[in-house]
């Protein structure tokens, strides 16, 4: 029996990627009698807007669509913390001060989630005392876990990379938000038993990292689907910074939520909007 999830932030309204996203978890989960659970990334911080969580399970119903509801993030902290620490103790996290505009500066290349940090506080002394965030040294972790691969449905075996993104944040500096999602996402996956890890294309590289979390922290491993995500008439992908426009209000406007659905199953999609690849 497979399990997958759909996981939201409620930072913001639910618009029609989400839609697309959650039915093709729902559905790998339904055609092949698992579990479709629906879990709330809710510790971004201020940005985080607890009202809407339940403005999402309206959507999903009104899209026809049933789940298996698990604890929200905001209930695993102390589970990140000693995530964090254990990693922290076998030396491989290093506080980091840069700011955005440090690294911008000093970057040689462009990752998934932008500049790619150079390690300028690798090996420095940096008071940890001070606001800091916590990195992951991704080339003392690969030297100790060795090599390592993951599996996609859609694009096969593939050897992980980790080191494409850099040594990424894993605990920030607000302590509204105490960790990355990479370090979130990769134990909620574990404690839910999640076995098909279902998501938008655009977090394919982040699995890299996700990968090698999993083998440091000896964690399950599950497989993962990156679907192709939803764009606009630019050619960009849905997005809630963009005002996409929510699924809330079509809701609220009396649209039919089993048509849509089906249309977007259907690959019958609004105009301007078209699936990538």
């Amino acid at each position: 029996m497979i399990v997958t999830r759909f996981a939201p932030s409620p930072n913001g309204s639910l618009h029609l990627g989400h839609a697309f996203s959650a039915i093709v978890a729902h559905d790998l989960a339904r055609e092949r009698g698992g579990r479709f659970l629906l879990r709330i990334e809710d510790i971004d911080g201020a940005r985080s807007r607890p009202e809407l969580a339940e403005e999402f399970r309206a959507d999903l119903a009104w899209l026809g669509l049933e789940w298996h509801e698990v604890a929200p993030q905001s209930a695993r902290l102390a589970s990140y913390v000693a995530a964090a620490d254990r990693l922290r103790n076998e030396g491989l996290l290093y506080p980091c001060t840069c700011t955005r505009a440090e690294i911008a500066a000093a970057a040689k290349a462009i990752g998934l989630e932008g500049p790619v940090y150079p390690g300028t506080c690798k090996g420095r002394a940096v008071d940890a005392s001070e606001p800091v965030v916590w990195r992951l040294d991704v080339a003392e972790a690969l030297a100790r876990t060795g090599p390592l691969s993951w599996t996609d449905e859609r694009a096969g075996v593939q050897q992980a990379d980790p080191a494409r993104l850099g040594d990424v944040v894993l605990v920030r500096k607000d302590r509204e938000t105490p960790a990355s999602y990479h370090l979130a996402a990769t134990l909620d996956d574990a404690v839910d038993d999640v076995t098909l890890v279902t998501r938008g294309r655009d977090l394919f590289a982040a699995t890299h990292i996700h990968r090698l979390l999993q083998a440091l922290l000896s964690l399950p491993v599950p497989t993962w689907h990156h679907h192709p995500l939803l764009l606009d008439r630019e050619g960009r992908k849905l997005a809630k910074r963009r005002n996409s426009p929510s699924l809330a209000d079509r809701r609220r406007a009396d649209e039919d939520g089993l048509t849509l659905a089906a249309d977007l199953r259907a690959g019958r999609f609004p105009a301007g909007i078209s699936l990538g690849e």
